[in-house]
């Protein structure tokens, strides 16, 4: 379901069009996340994949925030009921293809969907984009699971209304005791503000620490 919000109602609305003008109207904000519990968690609980564990988390939290589900099309703002995922998918020859899958609030069920879709990605002949190219009713994720950064830049197409956010997984490390991950949120200031990411990376932060009710599996 998709809704349009009222612009000319929207506390906002001063900031949305300061912002939706500009050559790069997109911040990104890195930090790094304790892993530590969910790690833990997918490496004692069988049959947990600490990356779909990660992608789960973060889309439920991109679903509860409504700033996140919203994307711009033709000057407008819309409103998605809910949010999928697109990912990237390391292939055998060293080459990536994008991958989408569906969100679920069941963890087992979002997790076995997810691994069909990256099964399907990885068979696919010499398709790139999967058929997807276009949807605005995701977030775009990518995985650098070889680097510990702390910053990232997404290649944009500048003359197109792109709205979707962008996020990052980087390698985890360990930091006094501490395993942590770089996370990396890009996302439109005309839709939202600094405020909001930092309502993510709370929530975020919260799962991350206590995930074994959100995944099914008691630590």
């Amino acid at each position: 379901m998709v809704t349009y919000l009222d612009i000319e109602k929207w506390h906002r609305r001063p900031i949305f069009h300061f912002f939706k003008g500009y050559d790069n109207p997109y911040f990104n904000v890195c930090a790094q996340v304790d892993v530590t519990a969910l790690l833990r968690l997918t490496r004692e609980a069988q049959g947990l994949s600490f990356t779909l564990a990660y992608h789960f988390i973060v889309l439920k939290v991109v679903n509860e925030l409504e700033p996140f589900r919203y994307r711009l099309r033709d000057g407008r703002v819309l409103v998605y009921e809910r949010i999928d995922a697109g990912t990237t998918v390391l292939l055998d020859d060293g080459r990536f293809r994008f991958c989408y899958f569906d969100y679920d609030e069941d963890f087992s069920r979002f997790q076995a969907g997810a691994r069909r879709a990256f099964e399907q990605a990885r068979a696919a002949s010499d398709s790139f984009e999967m058929g997807e190219d276009g949807r605005d009713d995701v977030i775009h994720c990518s995985v650098l699971p070889w680097v510990s950064f702390t910053s990232v830049s997404h290649a944009r197409r500048w003359s197109t209304e792109d709205s979707v956010p962008k996020m990052s997984f980087g390698k985890h490390y360990e930091d006094g005791g501490i395993i942590k991950m770089p996370l990396s949120v890009e996302v439109h200031h005309a839709l939202m503000d600094g405020l909001d990411v930092g309502h993510y990376f709370e929530r975020v932060g919260a799962y991350f620490s206590d995930p074994s009710g959100l995944l099914g599996h008691r630590s």
